[in-house]
């Protein structure tokens, strides 16, 4: 097959970052940033630290969206320059400088244009993210740990902030679930592919006689709730349990009955907080997670009640998605959109990118009806 000829993607690429500014509009982006800037500035606004964490991680992430798309179109320039002088010296390496560059460009214009596809009704809010041990003993407590770990580490490395609200140690490893938040906007609509089940395939630390083991862990991703959402709690459907929050191994974490679990009766749903020292506070946390789980629950009846009336049959995401093989081979697989990688340890300390880009890829197919 012929090669492309560079100032031909060039052009291309210029032509998908046009449409990346058309579908951001820039100009209304840096109005915000200006309104923003003006309320991070004002010396009250520390009095309220969850609304001034959310101006400023707002106002970061607008910054950093419009400072993305000017690097890409200053960059996009500068090749264009670098081309031209490889030709004019018939330098080979800056040309092989230029074709490196080209295909960075080419690999970052694509991790900008799939934001773009965020665009669902609560794809801008921040997540909720559940992660529960499944099938495979205590190999699939230990698994979901390893989990947690992969998906803090994926938000450190974006800089983007994270609170535990509740973890669930088991007896001799790992944990039986965890809950946390993704403090970022756009976290929900970037990680909601993340939600089914998770596979790993291993030789069992935990197995005297060294034997593959396959264990399970699911990942529940859910928008958070925001004041303008209608979520009615009737009291007596809530069952609230007090109890003294602990870590590994049953040390205990503290003194007094301050961690709170919250059964809500009508549906089943169970959620528990023991991240403050405060239960007033640890009530609010999960009353907060409880608002979530039943936000999105009565999404997704709205949405399968439509597609009935359609006469659509919905697919599930809630089905095993991923497979990490770590033996007899090093793979990770995702079973949907076949994107795969040949380092699990990678992946597992939070190189995730690739795997999410082809999840929002393919769930954008399968919404508008291409799949």
């Amino acid at each position: 097959m012929a090669a492309i000829d560079p100032a031909e993607e060039i052009n291309e690429l210029t032509g998908t970052l046009n449409s990346i500014q058309d579908v951001l509009d820039l100009d209304s982006l840096r109005k915000q940033i200006a309104e923003l800037g003006e309320q991070a500035a004002a010396p009250d606004l520390w009095n309220d630290p969850e609304a001034a964490q959310k101006v400023t991680s707002k106002l970061s992430h607008l910054q950093g969206e419009v400072n993305r798309v000017e690097g890409l179109t200053s960059r996009l320039e500068d090749l264009k320059v670098l081309y031209e002088l490889a030709a004019e010296e018939g330098d080979d390496d800056t040309l092989a400088e230029a074709d490196k560059e080209l295909a960075s460009l080419r690999t970052d214009i694509g991790a900008m244009e799939v934001r773009t596809l965020l665009a669902g009704e609560y794809d801008a809010r921040e997540a909720l993210v559940t992660i529960n041990s499944q099938a495979g003993g205590v190999d699939a407590a230990d698994w979901a740990e390893m989990l947690l770990r992969m998906y803090l580490r994926w938000a450190e490395r974006k800089g983007y902030g994270t609170e535990v609200y509740d973890t669930s140690y088991a007896e001799e490893a790992g944990i039986k679930s965890a809950t946390f938040t993704v403090k970022a906007p756009y976290a929900y609509g970037t990680l909601r592919g993340e939600h089914g089940t998770h596979r790993l395939v291993r030789i069992s630390p935990f197995d005297n006689q060294g034997r593959r083991q396959t264990s399970f862990a699911g990942v529940d991703i859910v928008p958070v709730v925001e004041q303008t959402d209608h979520i009615d709690i009737n009291e007596d459907d809530l069952r609230v349990d007090v109890y003294r929050s602990s870590g590994p191994g049953g040390q205990g974490v503290n003194t007094t009955d301050s961690a709170v679990r919250i059964t809500h009766l009508p549906t089943g749903i169970v959620v528990s907080c023991q991240n403050e020292r405060s239960q007033l506070q640890n009530r609010a946390s999960a009353m907060a997670v409880l608002q979530a789980k039943l936000l999105e629950r009565k999404r997704q009846e709205e949405a399968a009640a439509m597609s009935e009336l359609r006469g659509e049959t919905t697919s599930s995401w809630g089905t095993q998605i991923r497979n990490y093989v770590l033996h007899p081979y090093q793979i990770v697989k995702d079973l949907r959109t076949g994107v795969e990688a040949g380092n699990p340890t990678a992946v597992l300390d939070g190189d995730l990118d690739e795997f999410i880009e082809g999840e929002i890829r393919w769930m954008r197919r399968q919404e508008s009806g291409q799949e």
